[in-house]
């Protein structure tokens, strides 16, 4: 399984939404607190050259995007694949 890892911050609704759904699909991920935690800050700036918006979703060290692009990648059947590789 692909290793997912979520960047977030605590007062972001659509963060908990793409970790809601990351649960029900049953896909592991580990949390990146970037309100709270700067390595995690840095390791996000690195990751997403410096996106500026939270989520950010990484699979495998790719960055995916947000909370939009996680559900376009289940939708076309795509996430599925990317999480198995």
């Amino acid at each position: 399984m692909a290793r997912v890892k979520v960047f977030s911050t605590a007062s972001c609704p659509f963060c908990v939404k793409a970790k809601q759904l990351l649960d029900k699909w049953n896909i592991p991920y580990d949390e990146g607190m970037i309100d709270s935690d700067q390595a995690e800050r840095r390791e996000f700036a690195e990751l997403t050259n410096g996106a500026r918006t939270v989520p950010q979703i990484i699979i495998d060290g790719k960055c995916i995007g947000g909370f939009t692009e996680l559900t376009e990648l289940h939708m076309d059947d795509k996430l599925d694949h990317l999480v198995q590789q």
